[in-house]
């Protein structure tokens, strides 16, 4: 993708993100996107096929940014120029959260937050599934799988929500050692 269409995606997410915390999401429409971001309606759909493909690429960007940043703690963005690199792949996500590029508490916590937040959980899915349950599972053995990877994942956000609710108080340090020590009896 060259600069221009990067700018122009780049344009089209920062609209879509502007009216999300203006109104829900059923009530934007493709126009309003277009008119917010300054574009055509031929440029828009040569970057998306619908406002449901924008909604499904701007999570798994936003969403896969993290947890791909989660699980490789070398990709730090500066988070760790003062500090160690966290042990716990959760506090290092916790701590993306509260750097929050791209607005993304504000995305959980909008009136159309259900749609951001399942999205985050099946990206969530993935990196407890292959960080904590095919690795560290000793105990519960006849509890499925899947439903292990729901519940810590859904716990998670869960958590998330009470820490922006709170007006995140607790440090991610903190949020985390709660957390485990939740999550890591069932493991």
């Amino acid at each position: 993708m060259d600069r221009r269409q990067q700018k122009t995606r780049a344009a089209i997410f920062a609209a879509f993100t502007s009216l999300l915390s203006q109104k829900s999401y059923s009530k934007i429409t493709v126009q309003d996107i277009i008119d917010t971001a300054n574009v055509g309606r031929t440029t828009f759909y040569a970057h998306f096929e619908t406002k449901d493909d924008l909604l499904k690429t701007l999570c798994e960007e936003l969403f896969g940014h993290i947890i791909s940043s989660a699980m490789d703690c070398t990709h730090t963005h500066g988070l760790y120029s003062d500090r160690n690199v966290p042990e716990s792949v959760f506090c290092h996500l916790l701590q993306h959260l509260q750097e929050d590029e791209n607005n993304i508490l504000e995305l959980l916590s909008c009136e159309s937050s259900e749609l951001f937040l399942r999205y985050f959980k099946d990206s969530l899915n993935q990196l407890i599934q292959s960080q904590f349950v095919d690795q560290n599972r000793q105990t519960n053995q006849k509890i499925p799988r899947d439903f292990l990877v729901n519940h810590i994942s859904g716990s998670f956000v869960e958590m998330v929500l009470w820490w922006i609710k709170n007006r995140m108080k607790q440090t991610p340090e903190e949020l985390d050692q709660y957390f485990r020590a939740v999550i890591e009896p069932i493991l």
